[in-house]
């Protein structure tokens, strides 16, 4: 490891990791609902350590104002892709990967972060066109954006797929919870299809970092007092450790608020 403190690989301890300042120099990333929360956060932190980044987000107006901070810091310029998830077409989604291959000819990180909860109700009240809204922002999409993906990131050097995990199958959650679930499926059968030893090796990562204090956890839950969770910036430590060479030979690497890793070399 090249951080400068001695830490245990798991998302407690990758809290405290301190990465060189050019950790992801020379990487193209591409980032999805990069505009608000722990997205926001995580772009900020990988343009702080080199990277070049192209982010999609829905939030134009978020977009142009993340942009702007990105260059004001003196960090490179990133490329943004405004994008609605929920109504994007698979043209839409070829659409990104042509720009990026245009723009830096070749992929090194793709991290699936964009989310919606649409709304926690009971199992018999969940509308039809929500639960569909649901299952194409938080699966549908990120599928195919990922299957796209593929071969741009199969021309770069240790290239490295990621995912924003949420465990959410408990009452109330309903769509959500069957495309989280779903999502983490892709992951493993990703890392199956891609494993290190492979031809053509791909890292695979997956993080939950439990509840972070997120614009979108104070809409569904409105009563909590601040500061009742940690913020999106202080949760960047696994994002960066899972997408950088630090992490290598590990895939697929799951990283979980209060559980050690299940990475596998």
């Amino acid at each position: 490891m090249t951080g400068r403190t001695r830490l245990t690989i798991d998302y407690q301890g990758l809290l405290e990791y301190k990465p060189r300042a050019d950790l992801l120099a020379g990487r193209v990333i591409l980032i999805t609902g990069a505009a608000d929360g722990i997205g926001r956060a995580v772009s900020l932190a990988y343009a702080r350590h080199g990277a070049r980044l192209i982010l999609l987000d829905w939030n134009r107006k978020a977009l142009d104002h993340l942009h702007d901070e990105i260059c004001n810091l003196g960090f490179a310029e990133p490329i943004l892709c405004p994008i609605d998830f929920s109504g994007v077409t698979i043209d839409g989604l070829r659409d990104v990967v042509r720009l990026a291959e245009e723009r830096f000819g070749a992929l090194h990180g793709l991290l699936n972060n964009a989310s919606w909860i649409g709304a926690l109700s009971p199992f018999e009240h969940c509308e039809p066109k929500t639960w569909l809204k649901v299952m194409n922002i938080n699966l549908a999409a990120p599928f195919f954006l990922t299957q796209w993906c593929m071969p741009l990131l199969r021309k770069a050097a240790d290239p490295v797929v990621g995912f924003s995990l949420h465990a959410t199958s408990r009452a109330y959650w309903g769509g959500f919870a069957m495309a989280k679930a779903g999502q983490e499926a892709l992951l493993h059968v990703l890392a199956e299809e891609y494993h290190l030893q492979s031809s053509q090796p791909v890292r695979i990562f997956g993080i939950d970092t439990g509840p972070v204090m997120t614009s979108g956890r104070r809409q569904h839950y409105p009563g909590e007092a601040p500061g009742t969770h940690p913020g999106p910036e202080s949760v960047t430590g696994s994002y960066l450790y899972a997408m950088g060479p630090d992490a290598a030979g590990q895939s697929p690497l799951l990283l979980r608020q209060g559980r050690a890793s299940s990475g596998s070399a």
